[in-house]
């Protein structure tokens, strides 16, 4: 598995395509206490960060993606803005957060291709018009690797990519191991650092997921798979 570096100058090309309507959405989101403690800008820099390395890997856009675990819509908002003609999901089990975002998006012009979705991704992982359907999976703050590791393969096709977050500092051979992620159908790829500050993994999806996964809610945070 390689390491690599994120180009800085392609993120900072990227603020351009931020839909100025965000940054008040955004900034709603921080007050309702969805995003965390990090200022608003450093996360839409940190969310660019999926966009550089997606677009990369697909060639462009993806026409399909999913955010599991958006909370306050970070990076799923942020794809949506870059990725306007692509089918984004919205994934999250809080209903306050759903609603933030459904919100967001019923009054946001541009977003006619976004879906706000609420449950658990164990559940939804299993439904036919999300099972094996996305071109891509981003995960910011979902869970442990092996948790995010099932339950994202569950939503992505074969051939498919799938970028989490990552410290900066991880040892990626011991969170991603490749045989463990083989049990899910993917494989490790390479893990990509933007500065010194946030990391990614990088991960391809190799085979379809059996049909045993994701196991049922709670089960794979609870007795993970690596």
């Amino acid at each position: 598995m390689d390491s690599d570096e994120l180009n800085r100058d392609t993120v900072i090309e990227l603020r351009e395509r931020v839909d100025p309507v965000l940054l008040t959405a955004l900034a709603r989101s921080f007050e309702l206490g969805f995003l965390g403690s990090m200022p608003v800008e450093e996360q839409i820099h940190h969310a660019l960060g999926f966009v550089a390395i997606l677009e990369e890997r697909c060639g462009g856009a993806p026409g399909s993606v999913i955010d599991l675990g958006t909370g306050g819509g970070v990076p799923g908002l942020i794809l949506l803005s870059c990725w306007p003609a692509s089918r984004v999901v919205l994934m999250d089990a809080s209903e306050r957060r759903t609603a933030f975002l459904q919100e967001t998006v019923d009054g946001w012009p541009t977003a006619a291709n976004a879906e706000v979705i609420r449950g658990r991704a164990e559940e939804l992982g299993r439904h036919s018009g999300l099972r094996e359907m996305f071109d891509a999976v981003t995960s910011r703050s979902f869970g442990i690797p092996a948790l995010a590791a099932e339950c994202g393969s569950a939503f992505l096709v074969p051939d498919g990519w799938m970028v989490v977050s990552e410290p900066p500092d991880a040892a990626p051979e011991e969170r991603w191991p490749a045989t463990g992620l083989e049990a899910v159908g993917l494989a490790p790829v390479e893990t990509i650092r933007l500065s010194d500050r946030f990391g990614y993994q990088v991960l391809r999806k190799t085979t379809a997921i059996d049909d045993r996964f994701p196991r049922r809610v709670g089960i794979p945070a609870k007795r993970p798979l690596f």
